[in-house]
């Protein structure tokens, strides 16, 4: 399995390079930091910090090329926005907008998909706890297909369909025992992962499936796991696996509708190499397209990751004995990826002047008290003074959406900027709705 990303690097690359792989971000001399045609540093200055930011031009840009690359491969393709990475409904809207359905893995991301206008003929269920409260609402909701990972959940789908006199449209997940060289914490296509059931039990479950009452059997599905940077070679592995069972199905005189390919592309955080979209699509036609049948794909991260930014101010430089601390107000608690996967994020200044001063190795941590609230070791910044501001790039996934209260910190707000217009997503959380919902007991209260 390929090495985390470090939370430290000796050639990090320059806030000029980190800045021309993501052209929804500029410096301008006067403005400092500015997404598409705002300055970041008025949002800063209006919500405050910490805080969210979206490009709703970045959504789009990407949501197209993966739309373009498939069918510039002659696919046919639906793509479902895996909401698991960010479900702000602002940025669903914008997604929806591009023709994007939505993947979810809970009843309350389907609650919210279907707030955000998204039909329910294009929204995904998976995930492998699905309960029966989930499994009636996306019935009732007549959702395109529901994602079974066991045959266990197989015979509650049906039992559940049957009682509401519902057919439900259902895929079989495969585990593919492919190992995609990602963090050992996002693999998903591994036997020991809990995800899908075994290749070699598949086909028998898929037989027994198309039996059973109140189930219309309509593919197989796969997702091999999230971040994949490593090159096309697991995606053709596990999709030639797929293609194997998809001819071994129809032999069997078994319905095969599509086939589920799941998400996974990873995007360049630092400056490593990513694949391309349309890698991913030329890998798709190679494996699959010789079966004719139409594919899915349910990418997150590559789409919402590069199109966000979390900003936090400095609160304080502490100097240590033998390193320099940027005390952020920023925490692990809203952006929890560099303390969970030793992730790394590039931080740059919003201030043109702060991004030109001289370098030197600081270590940038958050308030939260725990030695894990660590965003970046001997990172390479200016001298940074209380108030200055800096962005951590590509927290558009797995960024809001992870955050907690940890600490009694309330919950940073979110803002959408689209071309030279900004408007505040979801508001920052007070204190008091931080102790909304408790009670004391009244033997206590009195």
């Amino acid at each position: 399995m390929a090495a985390p990303l470090a939370l430290t690097d000796a050639e990090d690359p320059s806030f000029a390079e980190l800045l021309a792989l993501r052209p929804h971000l500029s410096l301008h001399a006067m403005d400092g930091l500015v997404m598409e045609g705002v300055p970041l540093a008025r949002i800063a200055r209006e919500v405050g910090t910490p805080a969210w930011v979206y490009s709703a031009g970045a959504l789009r840009r990407r949501a197209r090329a993966l739309k373009s690359a498939l069918a510039d491969a002659g696919l046919t393709a639906s793509v479902h926005f895996a909401m698991k990475c960010n479900d702000n409904l602002a940025v669903l809207k914008v997604l929806a907008a591009e023709g994007l359905g939505a993947d979810v893995v809970s009843g309350g991301e389907l609650r919210i998909a279907r707030a955000a206008g998204i039909p329910g003929p294009a929204i995904v269920f998976s995930g492998v706890g699905k309960t029966e409260a989930e499994i009636r609402l996306a019935l009732a909701e007549d959702i395109f297909q529901i994602n079974a990972e066991s045959a266990e959940e197989i015979a509650m789908i049906s039992a559940i369909a049957s009682a509401m006199g519902r057919t439900a449209r259902v895929a079989l997940r495969v585990n593919p025992d492919v190992d995609a060289r990602t963090h050992a914490k996002i693999t998903t296509g591994k036997s020991e992962n809990k995800f899908g059931v075994h290749f070699d039990e598949a086909p028998a479950i898929y037989a027994r499936m198309a039996a059973l009452p109140g189930i219309a059997p309509v593919g197989i599905a796969t997702h091999i796991g999230s971040q994949i940077t490593a090159g096309m070679a697991a995606y053709r592995a596990a999709y030639a696996r797929l293609a194997e069972m998809v001819q071994a199905l129809r032999a069997a005189g078994l319905p095969v509708e599509r086939v589920d390919c799941g998400g996974g592309l990873g995007i360049p955080y630092r400056d490593e190499p990513a694949p391309s979209p349309e890698a991913l699509a030329g890998a798709i036609k190679a494996t699959l397209g010789p079966l004719g049948l139409p594919v899915m794909l349910e990418p997150g991260r590559w789409i919402a990751g590069p199109a966000g930014v979390l900003l936090a101010s400095v609160v304080l430089q502490k100097r240590g004995a033998s390193h320099r601390f940027v005390v952020v107000d920023a925490a692990m608690n809203d952006l929890v990826r560099p303390a969970m996967y030793e992730a790394w994020h590039g931080i740059v200044p919003l201030s043109a002047a702060r991004a030109a001063a001289p370098l030197s190795p600081a270590e940038v941590v958050g308030p939260v008290c725990e030695t894990g609230d660590t965003f970046a070791r001997g990172r390479l910044l200016p001298d940074l003074s209380p108030g200055d501001v800096v962005a951590f790039l590509d927290a558009g996934a797995y960024g809001a959406v992870m955050s907690s209260t940890y600490n009694a910190r309330p919950l940073a707000p979110e803002v959408l900027v689209d071309g030279t217009r900004h408007a505040v997503v979801r508001a920052r959380q007070t204190h008091e709705e931080l102790l909304h919902g408790q009670r004391v007991p009244e033997w206590l209260a009195t």
